[in-house]
Formats: structure tokens, C-alpha cells, sequence
């Protein structure tokens, strides 16, 4: 595959879709990613593409399932267009398989049968008194010491089974995997056994300088961390799991994942009771959400004056609105511990309510609201997250696609993988800074326009193309003024994660010209037993703060108004 080109999704009606989506993945990998291959390593990728198109697709079926070993007899493929013997033969006398592994008690038990395994293990189950009918799980318990060692299959059984065959580049292919993908979390049914062609991505630039693997040693970083995850969720011992902690690096996308695991070991930690290496683990982590578990873990282990001093200095950070609660109720608690006064929490302004009883329908309660209150003079829109999200995801489509280390690894993608990350905005502080200049100066209004006519249908991670028609998008450009964009986009800005929901779901435009009323509100919608959630607060909160209209119509309907 050439570098100049960009590979396509396969089509799902070719039988061997899932070898072609396989075969852009290898391509790619190998043209992109070379440098961070050892020789042997790349001639394995050049010997993919020699092998047999049967070989090749049947060696793509075992690399998607679980594990390494397979039995030949499950081996069933009629798209193969050969008997997978033969493509069998072909991949074993290639190296790819090898088709005498050795096999532990554990291998035995998962490949085979329980009728095969009572009639191969039935002599020493007799010799050592115990019934012919036990079940598999029992089985494996007794024989578990006496077969601790692994062996080969003829050493396992004294009749003829089906033979079994282990995939022997396993190793390469989740390296490839993680280049492509830029995690392990994703398997290859994510991309291999999709229908990609259903959806438009932006077009990233991909130059060497972009990729989040610059070196060899990065990959194997980022795979001993795997290891780590792995073993943690295996069980083992959060001590024995620190020791095997990759040390820090000055890739910041290899950061955050650090950070990422050691906020998860520090859980682990804490569960295994370990509480110190707990704390250690999470004073190492820049998660966003170690500090406030550090913090509750000190209470915890009553340790009520260190925990004030770390709180007390944290408070004085910029915080997002989720940690500043947080902080506050811990703060609060801890100030009678060490018999310091209890901070005033600022005072949040008043929520703008107002009721509404109607008669009952069987549409939903937004819905209804929304065409109750709509008027000609007024109409009402449900917009829920989509709109403020949309107009941000247009005025800043180039900045949030912008091709920097650690954001895409393959055409594929419907946004940057670094999105929710701590350093998102930072990485793009001046790009972004571009973006709110369009808001100050006024061009924002063409540059929103030209982008959603260019960009239509184009995968983006804030905007719903369906909930954002041109009626909508022109009344918001109307009425919403810039100032008030740019302080909700700074706003989302500040934490992806916690800030891209939570918005009203209505919005009702003014159709008049009045400069002493607003020309947009926002309504949040709830019926009856709904409550408001804590991030709709913060939202409805943050924008009395601003001056933003909004409120909240709680809706009754006509018939649980009766009294008796």
C-alpha cells in the first residue's frame, strides 16, 4: 500500500471483508510505522502479503479470537475457497503456527470437551478413588497437582484427537494492534468486523511528526503497562504490580496513561489493604481524580491534619466545578476533625422555576413542554446537548482535528483519542486561541456556516448532524451573541468530560428585537418524580452567573393535581 494513499473500508458484502479490513490495518502499520519495527519484524509484515489469500484470511480468523491455541477440527471457514487443511499447511510450514505447542492443564481444559477429557483422564481419576462423572470443574481441581508441568498433545493423550495449533506472532500482532488503534482496549472485531463505509471521517494529515510513538522503546512502554492492567484485573498483588510500573517519560500521551494506571492501582491498593502504597500510588498519578481519592482515603485512615494541609493548598488550584464540590464537602468535613472554622461555601444564585400542568399525553415530556410553550413569535427547540456542542464542534472543527501527537493513529477516527485528556486544550492553546478570535471579531458566524456546509455528515465528536438542521443553526447565529458562546465553549473547554452534558433541553428564541429582553433562554424540562442531576445544576448555576437565561419547568400533569 502506498504512503499517498488512503485505505478504504471494506465493503461487508465480500465474504472476506474481515481479510481486507486486516490487510489495512498490516499496510498501514508497515508504511507508517516502519521505523519503530525491528527487521524480522517487517519481513514477517512483507510475508503476510505472500501467503495464499486463504492463509491469509484464515490466520485473520484465529488473531480475532481469544487466545493463541486452536483446535484444527474447529477451524471452519467456507469463504476460505480451499479446505483450511491446506491453508493450515501452508501457515505451519510457514512459521505462522506451530502446530506441536505445549500445553498446560489449563490449555487442556478450555480446548477440550469434558466427554474427551473424563475418557483421557478416567484411569488416574479411578486409581485415585474418585467417580467417572465429575464435572469439569472438579476434574481440573484434582488433577491440577499432578499435572502442574505443560506437555505435548500426545503426552496428554494416549488416543487420537484433533490436533491443536498455536498462532506463533501473537505478540506482533497487538503491537500492530496498538499502533493502529493507539490502545489495547479495542479489538480487532472493532475495526475488522465493522462496516466502516457506513460512516465519513475527517481526513487528518498523518506525518511522522504526528504519531504518538516516536521511538521503539515508547511501544514497549506503553505495552508493559498493558502487562500491568492485565495483571492488576488478574488479581495479582497491587505491590507486585508497583514494582513493574514503567518509570515516567517525557511523552505526554505515555503520561496520562501512566496516570490513568496508577490511579487504578491505587484502588487496587486500597482494596487489597494496602492503604500506604494506596496513597503513594495516587500522590504519583495526575488524574484528574486522584487528588479528591487521595484526599478521601486520608480521612478514611483518620489521618485528619495531612489531609487538611494537601486540601488546603489543592484549593487554591483552578479546579472544575465536579472538584470543587468535592473538595468542598471534604473540606467541610475536615474542618471540625482539625477544629478549623468551616469555610463559607460562595452562595450559588437562585434557579429560575416555573410549573407547568398539562393534560397528559403519550409523548415525552421535553416534547410536550416544547410544543406547549412554542410560539411564531417564539419558537422552541429541543436541543438537549446538541447545540452548543455543535456550534462549538464547527467553529473549532480544524482545531480539534488537528494532527499532534497522541490524536489519531489511523484514518478511522470520529475524534482525537486524546479528548477527555487533561493536557487537551494546552497541546492546542494557540489554535484555540484563533478560534475565540472569530467570536471577538465577528467572523465566527461564516466560519460556523462554510464548515457545516463542507463538513456535512462528516463524523465529529460534538455534532449530531441530525439534531442540527440550517433553521436552527441560523436562529442560533441570530440570537445567541458571541460573548455568550465563547464563555460556554471556554467552559466546555475546561473539562470535555464533565461539561459536554448537561445542558437544558430546551431553547426558545425571541423573535423580537428588544434590547432590555433576552433573545434566547434555555429550559430545562422535568416531570413528575424527576429531579434535577448535579451536572445540570453546575450548568444551570454557571449560567445565572453569567446572565444567561435559563430555568427550569417542572411539569404536572392535569390529573395527579386532583385531591381527594
Amino acid at each position: 500500500m502506498s504512503k499517498h494513499l488512503r485505505p478504504a473500508a471494506a465493503d461487508l458484502e465480500n465474504p472476506l471483508y474481515y481479510l481486507q479490513n486486516m490487510e489495512t490495518v498490516v499496510a498501514w502499520v508497515a508504511n507508517h510505522h516502519s521505523d519503530l519495527l525491528l527487521e524480522p519484524e517487517r519481513g514477517c509484515l512483507r510475508d503476510f502479503f505472500e501467503l495464499s489469500r486463504a492463509a491469509r484470511a484464515l490466520l485473520t480468523r484465529m488473531v480475532m479470537r481469544t487466545g493463541d491455541l486452536f483446535r484444527a477440527d474447529k477451524l471452519n471457514y467456507s469463504e476460505l475457497g480451499c479446505p483450511e487443511a491446506e491453508a493450515l499447511d501452508e501457515l505451519i510450514a510457514g512459521g505462522w503456527l506451530d502446530a506441536d505447542p505445549l500445553l498446560a492443564l489449563d490449555d487442556i481444559f478450555r480446548l477440550f470437551t469434558l466427554a474427551e477429557l473424563r475418557t483421557a483422564f478416567a484411569p488416574i481419576l479411578e486409581q485415585a478413588g474418585f467417580a467417572k462423572n465429575l464435572s469439569k470443574a472438579r476434574m481440573k481441581e484434582v488433577l491440577q497437582e499432578t499435572y502442574s508441568d505443560a506437555r505435548r498433545l500426545e503426552e496428554w493423550f494416549d488416543d487420537a484427537v484433533s490436533p491443536v495449533v498455536q498462532v506463533s506472532y501473537m505478540a506482533l500482532f497487538d503491537r500492530i494492534r496498538l499502533m493502529f488503534f493507539g490502545n489495547l482496549r479495542q479489538s480487532w472485531s472493532d475495526f475488522v468486523l465493522v462496516e466502516l463505509g457506513h460512516h465519513r471521517y475527517e481526513q487528518v494529515e498523518f506525518t511522522p511528526e504526528a504519531r504518538a510513538f516516536s521511538q521503539r522503546s515508547e511501544v514497549d512502554t506503553y505495552l508493559a503497562m498493558h502487562h500491568c492492567r492485565e495483571s492488576l484485573d488478574a488479581g495479582v498483588p497491587a505491590v507486585e504490580v508497583w514494582a513493574n510500573i514503567p518509570a515516567a517519560t517525557d511523552n505526554s500521551w505515555l503520561t496520562s496513561r501512566r496516570d490513568r494506571l496508577l490511579l487504578e492501582l491505587g484502588g487496587h491498593a486500597e482494596r487489597q489493604n494496602d492503604r500506604e502504597l494506596a496513597l503513594q500510588a495516587l500522590a504519583c498519578s495526575g488524574h484528574r481524580e486522584a487528588g479528591l481519592k487521595r484526599l478521601r482515603l486520608l480521612e478514611r485512615m483518620k489521618r485528619f491534619e495531612e489531609a487538611w494541609a494537601i486540601a488546603a493548598q489543592w484549593g487554591n488550584g483552578e479546579l472544575s466545578d465536579a472538584e470543587a464540590q468535592g473538595l468542598a464537602r471534604i473540606i467541610k468535613r475536615l474542618a471540625k476533625k482539625v477544629g478549623e472554622p468551616v469555610p463559607s461555601a460562595p452562595a450559588n444564585p437562585e434557579i429560575r422555576e416555573f410549573t407547568l400542568t398539562l393534560p397528559q399525553t403519550g409523548g415525552s415530556v421535553e416534547i410536550v413542554v416544547r410544543d406547549r410553550l412554542s410560539t411564531p413569535e417564539a419558537p422552541v427547540f429541543y436541543v438537549e446537548n446538541t447545540l452548543i456542542n455543535g456550534l462549538f464542534g464547527l467553529l473549532c472543527w480544524h482545531t480539534i482535528f488537528k494532527a499532534i501527537p497522541g490524536a489519531f493513529f489511523h484514518p478511522f477516527h470520529t475524534g482525537p483519542a486524546d479528548l477527555v485528556r487533561e493536557d487537551f486544550v494546552s497541546r492546542r492553546q494557540a489554535a484555540f486561541d484563533e478560534c475565540f478570535a472569530a467570536l471577538k471579531n465577528g467572523s465566527y458566524r461564516q466560519k460556523i456556516l462554510d464548515t457545516y456546509a463542507a463538513k456535512q455528515g462528516i463524523n465529529n465528536p460534538f455534532v449530531a448532524w441530525p439534531a442540527l438542521d440550517e433553521e436552527l443553526l441560523n436562529l442560533a447565529l441570530d440570537r445567541i451573541p458571541a460573548a455568550d458562546l465563547q464563555i460556554m465553549f471556554e467552559r466546555i473547554l475546561f473539562n470535555i468530560r464533565e461539561h459536554r452534558s448537561g445542558f437544558p433541553d430546551l431553547i426558545k428564541f425571541s423573535m423580537e428585537i428588544d434590547e432590555n429582553k433576552p433573545r434566547y433562554e434555555m429550559i430545562e424540562v422535568k416531570g413528575p418524580g424527576d429531579r434535577l442531576q448535579d451536572h445540570q445544576v453546575r450548568w444551570l448555576h454557571f449560567f445565572a452567573r453569567k446572565g444567561i437565561a435559563a430555568s427550569v419547568c417542572y411539569l404536572r400533569w392535569q390529573d395527579s393535581e386532583a385531591t381527594p
